[in-house]
Parts: C-alpha cells; sequence; structure tokens
C-alpha cells in the first residue's frame, strides 16, 4: 500500500469516527468504545480488503462479514454509510422506532447485513456454517467475522472455532478485537483470556497478532488468512477502546455508554484536530 493510500483510509476512518459520535448522541443510547476502537479494521475491510458491491448487495460473489458482538454496530452502519449502502443522513435514526438501523444489527432491515445477532456469542458458529456451506458449493467468497473478547467468555464461541479447526475452514477469518474491556471491567480482571493466541491455536487455528489501529498491518493479515489453504485464520487485533478521543480512551465505562450533547461537540472537535494532524503528518 502507498503512503498516500494510507492517508486516504485514515482520513476516511476519521469521518467514520465523527459520525459515530453524531449517531450515538442523536440516539441517546448505544455503544461508544468499542465502535471507536474497530473503526480502522471496518475501513479497511469495507475500503480496501472485501469483495463487495453497495449497489448490488446480494452480488453472489460477495465476501460476508458477520458481527457477532452485534453491539458494536455502530461503526457497521457508519462504515456501511460511507461505503455507499445508504446515506449518510440516515445514520441519524439509530435505534428510533421504525428504523432500520436498530441497536443490534437484523438481516432482513437492511440489505448488506448478513445476519441478526444479539445473544453474546453466536456469530462465529454462524459464520462457519456459512462458511463449510460455500465450501461445499466449491464457492470462493470468503467469510470474516468480528468478535469481541469478552464476548470469549461464551462456551459457543469455543464449539464455533473446533468446528471451524476440525473441518480446516480456510476461508473464514475470525478477527477478535483485543480491547480489554467488557461491560464491567477490564477483560482480564473479569475472566482471564490469556494464553489467548495458544488457544485459538489448540483449536487448529492459525492466528495473527497486528496493532488493530495499523491498517496496513491489517491487510497484510487479511492478505495471509488467504493464503492459509489448510486452516481458519484468527486474527486477534489489538485496540484502543475509544479510539480518537483521549478521555475516554480505554474507559471500560464507555463501553455502553453514549455521548451527551456537550461531550458530542467536545469529541466532534477532537476529531476534527486529528483530521488536520493525518492531513499533515509534519505537524506531529
Amino acid at each position: 500500500m502507498t503512503d498516500e493510500r494510507i492517508k486516504e483510509l485514515e482520513l476516511k476512518a476519521n469521518d467514520i469516527r465523527m459520525s459515530i459520535i453524531d449517531m450515538l448522541e442523536d440516539a441517546g443510547s448505544g455503544h461508544t468504545a468499542g465502535p471507536l476502537g474497530m473503526t480502522d479494521i471496518f475501513t479497511a475491510l469495507y475500503f480496501e480488503v472485501m469483495e463487495h458491491q453497495p449497489e448490488n448487495p446480494d452480488w453472489e460473489d460477495r465476501d460476508w462479514l458477520f458481527l457477532s458482538n452485534g453491539h458494536t454496530v455502530p461503526v457497521r452502519y457508519a462504515t456501511m454509510a460511507h461505503a455507499g449502502y445508504f446515506p449518510i443522513e440516515e445514520l441519524k435514526t439509530l435505534r428510533k422506532f421504525g428504523s432500520r438501523l436498530q441497536g443490534h444489527p437484523e438481516r432482513h432491515a437492511l440489505p448488506g447485513i448478513e445476519h441478526t445477532s444479539g445473544p453474546l456469542g453466536s456469530g462465529l458458529g454462524q459464520a462457519a456454517g456459512v462458511a463449510y456451506g460455500m465450501r461445499i458449493d466449491a464457492k470462493k467468497n470468503h467469510v470474516f467475522c468480528f468478535t469481541g473478547d469478552g464476548e470469549l467468555n461464551c462456551g459457543n464461541i469455543w464449539e464455533s472455532a473446533m468446528f471451524a479447526g476440525h473441518h480446516a475452514l480456510s476461508n473464514l477469518t475470525a478477527i477478535v478485537d483485543r480491547n480489554n474491556i467488557q461491560i464491567n471491567g477490564n477483560t482480564e480482571n473479569v475472566m482471564k483470556l490469556e494464553d489467548l493466541p495458544g488457544k485459538w491455536e489448540s483449536f487448529g487455528w492459525h492466528v495473527i497478532e497486528i496493532d488493530g489501529h495499523n491498517i496496513e498491518a491489517f491487510v497484510d493479515a487479511v492478505n495471509q488468512a488467504k493464503a492459509i489453504q489448510n486452516k481458519p485464520t484468527c486474527i486477534i487485533a489489538h485496540t484502543i477502546p475509544g479510539k480518537g478521543i483521549k478521555e475516554i480512551e480505554n474507559e471500560f465505562q464507555w463501553h455502553g455508554k453514549p455521548p451527551s450533547t456537550e461531550e458530542e461537540q467536545r469529541f466532534l472537535n477532537e476529531l476534527r484536530t486529528l483530521r488536520g494532524k493525518i492531513e499533515s503528518p509534519h505537524t506531529h
């Protein structure tokens, strides 16, 4: 990737973060920390990595994306809107009655959403089932599945990991948002996850660890995952919850808290300043 392309994607990610803040304040409810932390990866997926067509969401040769940690869906909605799936103005309907943008993604409500999520732990099994079916049908589509690290407390995640490893589903890539927080504290205090790479490897997965805010590293990891032919891949992406807003970074209290009107303006101003730094890196 060229430096110019990386800058282009970083600017897009900054715009998407601004949309996330704006839509959450309008909604008055929803999750802030996780979506901000996952924005760089979602930007890379929709604008660089995935095979997809916003004007034709059901394109047969598209890659599939599952969001098992469905409460982080503001980042998916915002990224999809910026990618052209629906008007950016519609983001202001988040969590409103009758909106297509519910608090968890709903498969039939919005074109481009592959599954309905809500109960944590269920998405990887759905993704593995689709990947298995695609292999039976000799299809080339790739399946991506996001999980949160706190979500890994759910036993059905590991049942699905065992299934995917046993069947060597090389067309499946899991992306773990390793941000070290969950709703009531630090993940290692609530339920220890480490040795996390070793856990996935023991289930027969190829594991790659990356900085989840390094877009080039994520793109390289996906390319590596697609080159692995004998097992599924797990990308453990180390992210900062609340990324871009210094006062809420790494604060687990922002897991499920939206910004107030006053906080929205302060956060948007911070992101505008960050945009200027991305545009003129010599000012860092």
